[in-house]
C-alpha cells in the first residue's frame, strides 16, 4: 500500500500550536517514526510535508498536490490539538466512508494508550481532506496544552498505535538492547570459567539469553545458591566476594568461595576445605608452577581467575 504521510505544520508560516509541548516537534517526531515503521512493514511511503511555503494555504496546497500527484492510496495528516488546558483526548477526522474505515481503527488504537475517546468527526471544513483525491484522515493525537495528555504522551507508542490502526498489525518488538549490567555478568562468568549448558563460553553481547541464564544457574548451583538463573543481589555479591580473592586455608575456610575453588580443582563442592580439597589444590599449584602449600593466596587466585 502507498501511504501519503503529512506531519502537520513544520513549514513557516504554517506552524502549529504551542502548549506544554510544541505541536511542530511532536508531529514531526511521530510522523517520522510512522514513516519508518510503514517502510519496515513493506509499504510505500510518500512524505507530503513541503520544504517551504509563502503562506499557510500554500503549505496546505503543496501537501495535497504531493499526495495527488503521487497517487497515494491513503493520505494521513498528523496533528496535536490545543484549546484551554482542560480539554483532552484523541479525535480523528474524515469526510468519506472510505476515510472513516481507517479513521475508526486508528482512533481505537490510540485510545488504548489511555487517551479520552473524542470520536471520529466530520472533517469537511479541513483543507487537506477536501483537496485530496484519495481516502484521507486527519489525526488529532492529543492536546499539547493538556497536562493529562502530555503525561501520557510517548512518540514511539503513538506511532505504533497509528501503525496498528492503519495496517491492523502491531510492529515487531525492537531487538533487545545491549544492557551494560548483562555485559558485566557475562564477563564475570567468563572470567570465572563458568560455561553454559553446552560447555561454551558466553558471548559478551549484553543480551540476556538462554546461554547466560544456564551459566548463571551453573554458578548458583556450584556456590549453593537458589538456582533460578537470575543474577540477583545475592548472586552478584557472591561473584564479587570471589573477585576479592580471599585467602583460603585448609580447615580454616568455607562457604561459596571454597565451593567455587572446589569446582575449579575438580572435587566435590561441599564448601568444606578438607584434606581432599587441599590435595587437589596442591596438585593444581604444582601444575601451574606455584608453591604447592594448599593455601589460596594472590598467586593461586591469579591462575584461577586472572
Amino acid at each position: 500500500m502507498k501511504f501519503g504521510i503529512d506531519y502537520g505544520h513544520n513549514c513557516p508560516p504554517d506552524t502549529g500550536a504551542s502548549g506544554i509541548r510544541s505541536e511542530d516537534v511532536m508531529t514531526k517526531d511521530v510522523g517520522t517514526r510512522l514513516m519508518q515503521k510503514l517502510k519496515a512493514a513493506g509499504h510505500q511511503v510518500v512524505n507530503c510535508v513541503p520544504s517551504s511555503a509563502s503562506s499557510v494555504v500554500g503549505s496546505l496546497s503543496q501537501r495535497c498536490n504531493t499526495a495527488n500527484s503521487s497517487n497515494v492510496d491513503l493520505y494521513v495528516s498528523i496533528h496535536f490539538n490545543a484549546f484551554n488546558g482542560s480539554a483532552n483526548g484523541t479525535e480523528v477526522f474524515a469526510i468519506s466512508d472510505s476515510g472513516r474505515k481507517y479513521a475508526q481503527p486508528v482512533l481505537n488504537s490510540i485510545v488504548k494508550l489511555g487517551y479520552f475517546n473524542r470520536g471520529v468527526k466530520n472533517g469537511s471544513n479541513l483543507y487537506v481532506l477536501r483537496n485530496t483525491d484519495m481516502p484521507s484522515i486527519l489525526i488529532e493525537c492529543a492536546f499539547c496544552d493538556s497536562e493529562k495528555d502530555m503525561d501520557l504522551y510517548d512518540p514511539e507508542k503513538m506511532a505504533n498505535a497509528i501503525l496498528e490502526g492503519l495496517t491492523g498489525k502491531t510492529p515487531p518488538p525492537p531487538p533487545p538492547g545491549k544492557d551494560p549490567n548483562i555485559v558485566k555478568l557475562q564477563q564475570a562468568l567468563n572470567r570465572l570459567k563458568i560455561t553454559d549448558k553446552n560447555g561454551k563460553a558466553l558471548a559478551e553481547t549484553g543480551i540476556k539469553d538462554a546461554s547466560t541464564e544456564s551459566a548463571t544457574q551453573k554458578f548458583q548451583k556450584i556456590t549453593n545458591l537458589s538456582s533460578d538463573g537470575v543474577a540477583g543481589p545475592i548472586t552478584l555479591t557472591t561473584i564479587n566476594q570471589i573477585f576479592t580473592k580471599p585467602i583460603l586455608r585448609p580447615n580454616h575456610a568455607g562457604g561459596p568461595a571454597v565451593r567455587y575453588l572446589q569446582f575449579r580443582v575438580g572435587v566435590d563442592t561441599d564448601g568444606v576445605y578438607g584434606d581432599s580439597t587441599a590435595a587437589a589444590v596442591a596438585k593444581f599449584q604444582k601444575a601451574n608452577g606455584l608453591t604447592a602449600d594448599g593455601i589460596i593466596g594472590p598467586q593461586t587466585w591469579t591462575k584461577l581467575i586472572g
